[in-house]
């Protein structure tokens, strides 16, 4: 698999990343154990996870699969705090929430330290250099070995990462999560050039569109997809989404591979991505993702793809 450096920190991590926000909700202990051993054997090691993903739920099964089935030193495991949809306070940047979460989390995945610990959103309420001093101390405390943040927008990323590197000892931020796609390519106005300015390395969340570049929405909705039990994709069920998969599923019958390949494939290559995560509920889906570790999009390809998902900076 891939490797890449986390933006211009020492941190090497896969350029594929699995997500987990289903498990312990869409995705059961069983599958999720099947899910991780194809992650390993195809050479993964970036595990993302969140305090809020399944309230919980997930860094526990995450916990337990490394204690038990895995080697927690065999992966590169990441973690967010300061968000809680549904919560009195669903925004925490706080010091005491924030440092919280952190052990909280650490409880539940089982270990002393994460290798990645991230602010899971920016929050207007609570002053940046206090949200940053939380950050700081993970890293001087040893509960975590670098910082990032993720749902920044532009100026935010940069505010915190020109902090972070003015004064020194300062946690760095490596690393921006956010949403990237060749349905949703908005980071690309401010987030992305920023975080190429900045030596911020971009973790992709979301590469897929919600499933819907594979392809399966093109005639109809399954019934066990994710738009017939939720409505979270319902943004891309929309007639310019429909060119965009059309023209995703044209390269992919040109190519001879699948849709959801060019479309990973589109996102894992664009400048600044460091790596995109991709949550699958199966080991078989996960195992079709991980095919496209060996294709490159031919340059007349990816032209065509940028112009059917809208123009926007590269």
């Amino acid at each position: 698999m891939q490797s890449r450096r986390l933006g211009n920190s020492g941190l090497i991590v896969p350029a594929l990343g699995l997500g987990t926000a289903a498990w312990g909700t869409g995705v059961d202990a069983i599958d999720a154990a099947d899910i991780l051993g194809v992650f390993a054997d195809a050479g993964g090691t970036l595990l993302d996870c969140a305090g809020h993903y399944g309230a919980g739920g997930a860094e526990e099964m995450v916990g337990s699969l490394l204690t038990r089935n895995f080697r927690r030193a065999d992966f590169v495991l990441a973690t967010q705090a300061g968000l809680a949809p549904g919560a009195k306070r669903p925004i925490n940047g706080s010091r005491r929430g924030m440092l919280a979460a952190l052990d909280r989390s650490l409880a539940r995945l089982g270990t002393d330290h994460v290798d990645l610990w991230q602010v899971a959103a920016f929050d207007a309420a609570t002053p940046l250099e206090e949200t940053l001093s939380a950050l700081d101390h993970a890293l001087s405390s040893g509960r975590a070995r670098y910082a990032g943040v993720a749902r920044f927008s532009g100026w935010q990323l940069a505010a915190a990462a020109t902090r972070q590197q003015c004064t020194a000892p300062k946690a760095r931020i490596v690393s921006a999560g956010l949403e990237y796609s060749l349905l949703n390519r908005s980071a690309e106005a401010e987030v992305l050039p920023a975080a190429t300015a900045l030596g911020v390395g971009v973790l992709a969340y979301a590469p897929l569109g919600g499933g819907v570049l594979t392809g399966k929405y093109r005639h109809s909705t399954p019934l066990e997809s994710r738009a017939a039990r939720s409505d979270d994709v319902d943004r891309y069920l929309n007639p310019t989404a429909r060119l965009v998969v059309d023209a995703v599923a044209t390269a992919a019958d040109g190519l001879g591979v699948a849709p959801l390949e060019v479309a990973f494939a589109w996102v894992r290559d664009r400048p600044g991505v460091a790596a995109a995560v991709v949550g699958t509920r199966t080991a078989a889906q996960l195992k079709a993702v991980a095919a496209a570790e060996a294709l490159t999009l031919p340059e007349e390809i990816r032209r065509a793809l940028d112009d059917a998902s809208g123009s926007g900076p590269t």
